[in-house]
């Protein structure tokens, strides 16, 4: 048996003791031990356990893969993501106060990815194990919102349906205002008596739509979200934010920083979480690279009364970033990237100069490269809100505002 002493958590959630040596569902702080496995403690026993340790919430913590962190208390969590927040910024130079969290509650996620594999007498769904593809059913998550873990069953019937013997389905299950839309991957090929078991099997589990590897197989009725004042019914599988709790908090936070602007750039804007409810206010111009999500963004703001002129424009800011002259029609931007950041876009519209900026990021790491990128431009930090959508997890998102003198 190997002894040791937790010094920190890892980004993976990990605790990690010195050697490095790492071990699961551990704490700063605690002595634990185990079975020595090159740089990992193996089946550790916690022999001094932290003031912070809690008995998780839920009675599938220990097996299933789903989360990394409930072994931890919510004040501890939240100081731990403040401080990762904190600490990519100090690596490059940037300080800035952080206030609490703004934390999901339980069982508040709208949308999961259910794994499910044939079995001799049916079908199991769920999520997969910790480091393993092994799929575990998962009926008290209590991480999911109860709708889905209620859809279940019609997962696991999925599986019958359309899952080979050696294969495995990816299931994602998103709650609407109108039912649950369904979007299936990796399934059989599609044929006249599957899709007839499907529409059945969406009568019977009164599904707003099924999607099957892309394509929609079958829709009772639009699946629609609010977003602002405006209805929205999103392409299948399109990115959604997990929460409603975690979209409201983000939404509300870009409001805040870019209120009285009138031109707004909203670049990756995906199905139009934050252009359509800035259009109450200002007219917003929308760039994504997803063409299916810029016309679900587009029909969502024609069918909407009482906004203001949504422009938009499929485009991959990647490669292809708005330069300074498009830039500079625009007073305010919100900018809300993958975990790779925008560097491309972030280096035009520094020299652009818009005076206001919205930073919405799910990467305390490349939120700070590209900060530091617009402080070198000019620009200041006027404030940071973190923002735990992912609860129980090892993510983290915030919002900025960037503020420049021109």
């Amino acid at each position: 048996m190997t002894t040791v002493k937790i010094k920190r958590l890892g980004h993976l959630g990990d605790g990690i003791a010195d050697g490095p040596i790492y071990v699961p569902a551990t704490l700063p702080g605690e002595v634990v031990s185990g079975t020595l496995d090159g740089e990992h403690l193996r089946d550790p026993k916690i022999d001094t356990p932290s003031d912070h340790r809690v008995k998780a919430p839920c009675s599938h913590a220990k097996s299933c893969g789903g989360c990394q962190l409930q072994h931890a208390s919510d004040a501890f969590v939240s100081d731990w993501k403040r401080d990762v927040v904190r600490q990519a910024l100090a690596a490059h130079g940037i300080a800035v106060d952080l206030g609490d969290p703004i934390i999901s509650p339980p069982r508040s996620r709208r949308r999961a990815t259910f794994s499910v594999k044939r079995t001799k007498k049916g079908a199991l769904a769920g999520f997969h194990m910790k480091a393993s593809d092994t799929i575990i059913a998962v009926p008290n998550c209590q991480l999911v919102h109860s709708d889905l873990t209620a859809a279940l069953p019609m997962v696991e019937a999925l599986g019958v349906l359309g899952a080979s013997r050696k294969g495995e389905l990816s299931v994602l299950v998103t709650r609407t205002d109108t039912g649950l839309d369904v979007a299936v991957n990796g399934g059989k090929e599609m044929d006249v008596a599957l899709h007839q078991a499907l529409s059945d099997l969406a009568r019977e589990y009164d599904l707003a739509r099924i999607a099957w590897d892309g394509e929609i197989a079958l829709q009772r009725r639009a699946p629609v979200l609010r977003l602002g004042s405006a209805d929205l019914t999103p392409p299948p599988g399109a990115f959604l934010q997990a929460t409603q709790e975690g979209e409201t908090a983000l939404v509300e936070a870009v409001k805040q920083a870019l209120t009285g602007a009138k031109r707004v750039a909203d670049l990756f804007a995906g199905c139009g979480t934050f252009a359509l409810p800035l259009a109450k206010d200002a007219m917003v111009h929308a760039v994504e690279g997803d063409h299916d999500m810029v016309n679900a963004l587009d029909h969502a703001w024609r069918n909407a009364e009482g906004l203001k002129r949504v422009t938009h424009e499929v485009r991959d800011l990647f490669r292809n970033p708005l330069l300074p002259d498009e830039l500079a029609k625009f007073d305010a931007a919100v900018i809300d990237p993958p975990r790779a950041g925008a560097a491309a876009q972030v280096a035009e519209i520094a020299q652009a100069g818009i005076p206001r900026i919205a930073h919405v990021s799910c990467s305390p790491a490349t939120f700070a490269r590209d900060t530091a990128t617009l402080i070198r431009a000019g620009y200041d930090v006027e404030w940071i809100k973190v923002v735990d959508q992912f609860r129980w997890s090892t993510h983290v998102e915030l919002v900025a505002l960037l503020r420049r003198d021109n």
